[in-house]
């Protein structure tokens, strides 16, 4: 695939998916070898293990809405960076819901083959917005 349509398949991901929560289309976009990598390690977690991401950030987020700032793409890569929109209504990582509204930034990679991404990587911007909500405290003095 050219590099403008795997940075269209990144975008509609995105908007059909990440935006809706709608797992059932997962297969369009995601190959069963698909591999989540983080802090350097890689985990195969295949279609099931996308959709139980998605799903499980909704639930954290059940509005998240991620915008498309800019993308770059090459050979078979493409980087996103993102805004990401939701409210804090879930629990994650012991946060209780603040049930406030957060916006952070991001930045994904993703690997494309075939027409399909077989790996995501990447890092978000959300310390100073979870101080912000309350979700999070500095302990000390």
């Amino acid at each position: 695939m050219s590099v403008e349509k795997n940075k269209k398949l990144i975008r509609s991901y995105i908007e059909e998916v990440i935006n809706t929560g709608n797992v059932e289309l997962m297969e369009k976009f995601i190959s069963p070898n698909y591999v989540e990598v983080h802090e350097g390690k890689r985990y195969e977690v295949g279609i099931q293990g996308a959709k139980d991401h998605i799903v499980g950030v909704r639930e954290t987020y059940p509005d998240l809405t991620l915008t498309v700032d800019q993308q770059i793409a090459e050979g078979d890569w493409v980087a996103t960076c993102i805004t990401a929109k939701g409210t804090h209504k879930g629990s994650w990582l012991g946060m209780k819901p603040t049930g406030k509204q957060v916006s952070f930034t991001g930045v994904n990679i993703e690997k494309i083959e075939n027409g399909k991404i077989t790996e995501h990587g990447g890092a978000a911007n959300l310390l100073l917005q979870l101080l912000e909500i309350g979700a999070i405290q500095i302990v000390g003095e």
